[in-house]
């Protein structure tokens, strides 16, 4: 029996070796598959916490939409969710949507007359196939 087991460990000297290797690429692709990408996730999670200002709307972990109202030195975060005061820590925060400047009433102006002048292009279209039609049907009678 314990020929057996000599035997077996002289035959298995290359497979240590590739054993060894086997687990060495196990654990690269653990840290390059998993542990890496998790690293840079929190990463940027902490920096957007760290931009994170009073007026921004937020998303919470639980789906609530809200707006920062205040921002408390003790890593909470007051939100208003519809005159609803409520406090949560900044790491409840899931997704951050960020104030939205307002629009300049040149550029709000211009887009305006841009609609105007493509509806009216449409409705003259639409004339000219209705007027086109008519007259088709006249010369039929």
């Amino acid at each position: 029996m314990n020929t057996l087991f000599l035997a077996n460990a002289g035959a298995a000297g290359g497979s240590n070796m590739m054993m060894i290797i086997l687990f060495i690429v196990l654990i690269g692709f653990t840290y390059f598959g998993m542990i890496r990408p998790q690293k840079k996730q929190q990463q940027q999670r902490l920096q957007m916490m760290d931009k994170l200002k009073k007026g921004d709307g937020v998303v919470l972990v639980d789906g609530l939409h809200a707006k920062v109202d205040k921002i408390n030195s003790d890593k909470t975060i007051v939100v208003d969710a519809d005159g609803i005061y409520l406090t949560f820590e900044r790491m409840a925060v899931r997704r951050v949507i960020p104030a939205v400047a307002p629009v300049e009433e040149n550029d709000a102006t211009a887009a305006d007359k841009t609609e105007d002048t493509a509806s009216k292009e449409d409705t003259s279209a639409t004339d000219t196939k209705t007027t086109d039609a008519s007259d088709e049907t006249k010369e039929d009678k």
